[in-house]
């Protein structure tokens, strides 16, 4: 290859070098405060629209229980009516003819007594749903740290590919300068200057992948934790909540997991419907007051009052089929809701032993890495060595040094997914927590609201002020 060739390829080596910079500006470090896992795990706790949408919802669902116990209360209800009226009249030649205005005021209070146990079986219902939909926010918790972890955890995996990458195409290129030099002087062939310029080309097109693979990991990572990774220092494993054996994980989660204690509470939400549908076919009594005052009903000036209290009992007889069918209906979701609490176990049980597979795997590819690098470090000294002295090729050394990189990226894959499978294993356990993790945020407590509301028998503004 002549010189002028051999300087174009160093240019756009530099011209690469100087591109791929630009991905690792992405995260900067220097005077800007370190971010750690625990920090990031924090913001995404705050910021998450995922979990604030789903606080929003638990408030809602408070609201079914104030609902329900409006059935204890009585109904409250007034009137008021004006009108014109006109009359004309002939008694044996006399004509008379009046003019009124008729007006009045009424009050009617309705009371039940007793329907057939629907509003007890209503209240039971509304507060099983709410007890589902706080268990249902701690698994999307949950779930938004895990995803803040993995992205944490993503993006660093990627930065230090990059950089490897980075670094073995500056090698590559110094490898590549040293074979022109030596095939110049008649050192070498030019097929020894061809394999160096295709390890380039492909360490070049890595490097790029790389920084695609990056700038994805960072537009990720904004999405879950809210703001853009910086200076992000290393991720380690939760070990302290981490038990010893996969047994102990599984007892765990079974007993902590939020999505079966949700599965739960649905059952029991379905079998006070079986009870409220019930209901229907129960008689009903209810107690009804009125009281009301009128003006100018017969003659213009006068004035009349009237009150009554009715006590009602009605018995249902015969509905054509549709309440019975109903409770039959209420009776088999009820059954389904306790199939899925069973599925949802087994769920529950087959993910914690997966997560503690793969972390136990990973803690052994760690070790395993580790030994390749060192041996591929070595392996890559002693050929380089070699060659100088004729008894390795241009190839082998190539060989070698992506070998080493191949090793070195292993091991960083192999880091990050121990971390990211303790992560695992604690949110199967139902564990994975602001609490336990001891982050640095006000915790959210879902029954406030719901005390807030829970005796309200008036108002429409809620506790925020909406």
């Amino acid at each position: 290859m002549p010189r002028a060739r051999s300087a174009r390829w160093n240019a756009a080596l530099i011209a690469a070098a100087l591109g791929l910079s630009s991905a690792l500006s992405l995260v900067p470090s220097g005077t800007v405060k370190a971010e750690t896992l625990a920090s990031a795990l924090a913001r995404a706790y705050t910021a998450s629209p995922i979990i604030n949408g789903e606080r929003a919802s638990v408030r809602a669902t408070d609201e079914n229980v104030p609902r329900a116990l409006s059935g204890y209360r009585p109904r409250i209800s007034a009137s008021a009516d004006i009108g014109r009226s006109w009359s004309e009249r002939d008694v044996r030649g006399v004509r008379t003819e009046s003019a009124l205005t008729p007006r009045g005021i009424g009050l009617q209070i309705d009371q039940s007594i007793y329907n057939g146990g629907r509003t007890a079986a209503s209240v039971r219902q509304a507060e099983s749903q709410v007890f589902a939909a706080r268990q249902n926010l701690e698994a999307s918790v949950q779930d938004v740290l895990f995803q803040a972890v993995q992205a944490y955890m993503n993006v660093l995996r990627d930065t230090a590919i990059l950089n490897l990458q980075t670094n073995n195409l500056d090698v590559l290129g110094e490898q590549l300068r040293q074979t022109q030099d030596r095939f110049d002087v008649g050192e070498v062939t030019r097929t020894d200057v061809a394999q160096s310029e295709a390890r380039v080309a492909a360490a070049r097109s890595q490097a790029i992948l790389g920084e695609a693979n990056l700038r994805s990991s960072i537009a990720v990572y904004r999405r879950i934790v809210g703001v853009d990774p910086r200076s992000l220092q290393p991720g380690s494993v939760p070990q302290n909540l981490i038990p010893g054996t996969i047994d102990a994980a599984v007892q765990t989660a079974l007993a902590e997991n939020p999505n079966i204690i949700a599965a739960r509470h649905a059952l029991d939400a379905a079998q006070a419907q079986v009870r409220l549908v019930e209901g229907e076919l129960l008689p009903s009594l209810g107690v009804q007051g009125s009281v009301s005052h009128r003006y100018s009903s017969s003659i213009a000036g006068d004035s009349a009052t009237s009150a009554q209290i009715v006590a009602r009992l009605d018995v249902p007889l015969y509905q054509g089929g549709e309440v019975s069918a109903r409770v039959r209906q209420a009776k088999e979701v009820a059954q389904q809701r306790r199939f899925d609490v069973e599925l949802v176990r087994e769920q529950v049980r087959a993910a914690v032993i997966a997560a503690f597979g793969q972390y136990e795997a990973s803690t052994a590819q760690i070790v395993a890495a580790q030994a390749q690098v060192s041996a591929a470090e070595t392996a890559l000294t002693g050929v380089r060595e070699e060659a100088r002295v004729g008894q390795r090729t241009t190839l082998d050394v190539l060989n070698a040094q992506q070998e080493l990189l191949n090793a070195r990226v292993n091991l960083i894959t192999a880091q990050r997914d121990r971390v990211v499978a303790g992560y695992s294993v604690v949110q199967a356990m139902g564990r994975l927590t602001p609490p336990r993790l001891a982050l640095n945020v006000e915790i959210y407590d879902p029954s406030v609201h719901f005390e807030q509301v829970d005796g309200l028998w008036y108002g429409t503004r809620t506790p925020s002020g909406q």
